[in-house]
């Protein structure tokens, strides 16, 4: 399968995990991320950064790259790109996949509070919460920056221009995954008394969501966009099984 090249849009842990995966099958890998973050190599994986410029750029990406197959990694929030490789896909008559972490499930003790939409969770918080942890990403950072209605801790990877001051809190920069001891150590020590989270899914961030059970703690949970039409899989076995009938 060497002479077949595979497109990952990346950013997720399953991303590196399917990377590693379908090159050590044999697989040529262009690995892509949005540019956001910095992120470490992979061993005989190609990398390259930024956007693509829209639909029909990424379609003739494709064609001029040779691409073989996609595969859609990236962040289950990353609507614009996700619509934007379907569109480019269709384009190009290339074969895409989705790889996404199933969403988190309420368990017994959670006080999960729904949110439509990042603003809305905002707008609750502020209605029920003094302090609260926001782990949205940075680019929802815009939302809470003049937001002083409430004292806002926001975790994001790394410090970068593109973030705004919070004129009512501060910003934690760490990776993940993170521990439960860890989380509820930080949530007390910043006297928390809710969470606006991402319904993610996957375990690098669920820590956040076991420790707001375990703390009584409402977590404002915003749902995902609602997802393309492209074949979707959760595990990395299961995408190579998809790429073996598509590549071989």
């Amino acid at each position: 399968m060497a002479d077949r090249t595979l497109l990952i849009l990346g950013g997720t842990t399953l991303a590196r995990r399917l990377a590693q995966a379908a090159s050590a099958s044999g697989i040529s890998v262009i690995y892509s991320l949005a540019g956001r973050t910095d992120a470490k190599s992979i061993a005989d994986v190609g990398f390259r950064r930024g956007g693509f410029g829209g639909a029909e750029a990424l379609a003739d990406y494709l064609y001029d790259e040779n691409i073989s197959a996609v595969i859609d990694a990236t962040h289950a929030f990353a609507a614009r790109i996700s619509a934007n490789a379907e569109a480019a896909c269709q384009l190009s008559d290339k074969p895409l996949l989705r790889l996404q972490e199933p969403p988190w499930r309420r368990q017994a003790g959670d006080n999960w509070i729904d949110a439509g939409e990042i603003e809305q969770g905002r707008e609750t918080a502020c209605e029920t919460a003094s302090r609260v942890f926001v782990t949205t990403g940075r680019q929802a950072m815009a939302s809470f920056a003049n937001d002083t209605r409430c004292w806002w801790l926001a975790r994001v990877i790394q410090p970068g221009a593109d973030l705004p001051a919070l004129a009512n809190g501060r910003y934690l920069y760490a990776r993940g995954p993170f521990t439960l001891a860890d989380e509820i150590i930080s949530l007390r020590d910043n006297s928390i008394t809710a969470i606006i989270s991402k319904n993610a899914g996957g375990e690098a961030t669920y820590a956040k969501i076991a420790a707001a059970r375990e703390l009584g703690l409402p977590v404002i949970m915003v749902a995902r966009p609602k997802a393309g039409e492209a074949p979707m899989v959760a595990t990395v076995p299961e995408a190579m099984d998809w790429l073996r009938t598509r590549l071989v």
